[in-house]
C-alpha cells in the first residue's frame, strides 16, 4: 500500500474515554485520528466520510448502540471494529460483528496495545505488500511471557500463519526446519534448538537429535530395533525415538495431563 499510516476513528459518547483512547494511541506513530462521534448518528456520518481502517466502537450511546451503528453502515466498506465497553454481557455479540476486539473499561495500556496491535495487523494483511512488515508486527503483539503460540512463516509475497498446536512435528533441514502440519509442510529458517526453546515443552518432546513431536498427535508407540522405538503419529508418520531421548520421553508421557 502506498500509505502505511492507517486511519482511526473514535466512538464514545463519553469525553473522558475519547480522551483516554486519544492519549493511548500517541504512542502508535503508524495510526492518525480520523475523526470522533459522540453518538451514533455521529459515528455514521463520520465513518462513512472518512473511511477509517479501524473504528473503536462505544457499544452503549444515547441514540443507538453500536451494533446499530455497524447495521446502518454499508456492508462493503466497514472497518475494522474494535468495541469499548464497561460491560461483558455484549461480548459474543460483538464477535458475531467480526469485531476484531472487545475491550472491557477500564482497560490498561497493554491490553489497549494488544488490540490496536492485532487489528493493525488484520489491517496490513488485506491492504499491505510489506510482510516483513507484518512479521515485525506480529513479533510485537507475541505473548511477553510463555511459549510460541503460533509460526510465522515468508515464503516469497505470502506470510502462512501455523498454529503451534496444529504442529505435526518439527524437523531438522539444513539450515531450515520443516513444519509438518497434516499432509502439508512449510519451511522455516531457524535451528531446532532455537525452536526447542520457544515451544512448550509439556506439548513438543524431542525423541531424536532432528527431530521434535507433538504429543498430541502421537497415536502409538511401536518396538523397533536395537533399544529404539517408533513414534506412529495420527497422520500416520512414524519418527524414531532414539536411545539418548527415551527417558525424557517416558517421563514427560508418564506425567498426568497439564503437568
Amino acid at each position: 500500500m502506498t500509505n502505511s499510516v492507517l486511519k482511526i476513528v473514535i466512538v464514545d459518547d463519553e469525553p473522558l474515554a475519547r480522551d483516554r483512547i486519544r492519549e493511548l494511541l500517541k504512542s502508535h506513530t503508524d495510526v492518525t485520528i480520523g475523526g470522533e462521534a459522540r453518538n451514533g448518528q455521529e459515528a455514521i456520518q463520520t465513518i462513512t466520510l472518512q473511511q477509517p481502517d479501524i473504528v473503536f466502537l462505544d457499544v452503549q450511546m444515547p441514540d443507538m448502540d453500536g451494533f446499530e451503528v455497524l447495521t446502518a453502515l454499508d456492508p462493503k466498506s466497514i472497518p475494522l471494529i474494535i468495541f469499548v465497553t464497561a460491560f461483558d454481557e455484549y461480548a459474543l455479540r460483538a464477535f458475531e460483528f467480526h469485531a476484531v476486539d472487545y475491550l472491557m473499561k477500564p482497560f490498561d495500556r497493554e491490553r489497549f496495545a494488544k488490540a490496536v496491535n492485532h487489528a493493525k495487523l488484520q489491517a496490513m494483511l488485506s491492504r499491505d505488500r510489506d510482510t516483513s512488515r507484518i512479521i515485525r508486527l506480529l513479533e510485537d503483539i507475541k505473548p511477553k511471557t510463555g511459549y510460541l503460540e503460533r509460526f510465522v512463516i515468508k515464503a516469497g509475497e505470502t506470510v502462512h500463519f501455523v498454529k503451534a498446536s496444529e504442529v505435526d512435528s518439527i524437523e531438522a533441514e539444513g539450515n531450515y526446519v520443516r513444519l509438518k502440519v497434516g499432509n502439508a509442510s512449510h519451511l522455516l529458517r531457524d535451528t531446532l534448538n532455537n525452536i526447542e526453546a520457544q515451544i512448550d515443552p509439556r506439548l513438543f518432546v524431542r525423541i531424536h537429535r532432528s527431530t521434535i513431536i507433538n504429543m498430541n498427535r502421537v497415536r502409538e508407540l511401536q518396538t523397533w530395533a536395537r533399544g529404539e522405538y517408533r513414534v506412529v503419529l495420527h497422520s500416520g508418520a512414524s519418527h524414531t525415538l532414539s536411545r539418548g531421548y527415551r527417558e525424557h520421553f517416558e517421563s514427560v508421557i508418564s506425567k498426568p495431563s497439564g503437568q
